[in-house]
């Protein structure tokens, strides 16, 4: 499960590697924005071309430059002004005024055009149209009715704007159509997509990598740019502690229907109507092992636009280094109780303990 989050998806990259070092290739990626074009380089290629293809992706959108609070400054500066090489360049929005109406399709600061071509050379959409091992699913939103959607390899054919789609932030990209309706970046309703697999259906047992990039918790801000870092953490973060909580209840009653059930004598078990009931029950057993992108030195509210070559080669580390960590913790194998049906384990920082 991959959140949004601009420059700070490198760290995925290391999460992926992690997994792909140790034998490990998902059955099913659910991503949002920058995490849908990761899960797009991961579940859009054999399995042998995946860890490349992510390398190569943010090889490309990379900025060379100093690593010290000023190369950050003129990045960002460089990002804004040129965009970046491989993913977006500045389009109409930049040149005739936010007044100019150029209706949804051309009302953004930025063209993804240049993505357009980068996910066509480097997703094999034929291998994810054709079922391949791993599922893919992206959210976007609906830029008229204001509805999440999930798009799913399972239930049909996914193409670059199904992608492109999921990571159109506005106002700085433009909305992308698919069958005539115009989506936006999934991460302004739901960066953090874990309840499309925990509701998914049918249930089965699971353990999951849930890739965050955005820190609900924090120190207390004490100037404005601070604030403005705290708002994002907590926005994008998109409530993760509440919806894991609201999940494990349901999983907890699924579990105590299907337990009622069983106390039930065979001849009414067999009842159509009670058996409509009992399905709403089950036993799976579902690990969410939480991972989260640390914090780099001296960053602020501007880190989602940091692709500088250093602060990628660091968030990736990072991830490569969690995601090791929690593989040798195993803690999906420790005793659980039972009755629960969503077990939550923080795997924050783990390879950053002494």
């Amino acid at each position: 499960m991959l959140q949004g989050g601009g420059a700070l998806g490198a760290y995925q990259l290391g999460v992926y590697e992690a997994l792909h070092e140790a034998g490990l290739e998902p059955d099913w990626v659910v991503g949002t924005s920058i995490g849908a074009i990761n899960g797009a380089l991961i579940a859009g290629n054999a399995p042998g071309q995946r860890l490349e293809r992510l390398r190569e992706f943010w090889q490309l959108i990379a900025r060379q430059g100093p690593a010290d609070g000023w190369g950050q400054v003129l990045s960002n500066w460089g990002t804004l002004t040129q965009g970046i090489p491989g993913f977006f360049t500045p389009g109409p929005g930049s040149l005739y005024g936010p007044q100019a109406r150029l209706g949804l399709d051309r009302a953004a600061y930025y063209s993804t055009a240049p993505l357009r071509e980068t996910l066509g050379r480097l997703v094999d959409f034929l291998h994810l149209q054709a079922g391949g091992q791993t599922r893919l699913t992206v959210g976007c939103v609906s830029a008229r009715h204001g509805a999440m959607r999930y798009f799913d390899s399972r239930d049909e054919a996914l193409r670059p704007e199904h992608i492109m789609a999921s990571g159109a932030l506005p106002p700085a990209f433009p909305a992308v159509r698919i069958e005539g309706e115009p989506y936006w970046d999934g991460g302004i309703y739901s960066n953090t997509p874990l309840e499309c697999v925990l509701d998914d259906n049918p249930r089965r047992d699971s353990t999951i990598f849930s890739v965050h990039l955005w820190d609900p918790e924090g120190p207390e801000p004490e100037s404005l740019w601070e604030v403005g870092n705290r708002q994002k953490d907590i926005q994008y973060a998109s409530r993760i502690d509440s919806h894991l909580q609201r999940q494990q209840q349901i999983h907890h009653l699924r579990h105590i229907i299907r337990e009622l059930g069983r106390q039930l004598p065979a001849e009414q078990r067999r009842r159509p109507e009670v058996r409509a009931l009992t399905a709403w029950g089950c036993g799976t057993q579902m690990h969410v092992l939480r991972l989260m992108a640390p914090r780099l030195p001296r960053e602020d509210q501007t880190k989602d636009m940091d692709f500088r070559a250093a602060s990628v080669a660091a968030r990736s580390r990072a991830g490569l280094e969690d995601t090791r960590a929690a593989l040798a913790a195993r803690p999906w194998l420790a005793p659980q109780d039972p009755s629960e049906g969503v077990h939550v384990h923080d795997c924050q920082g783990l390879a950053r303990q002494p």
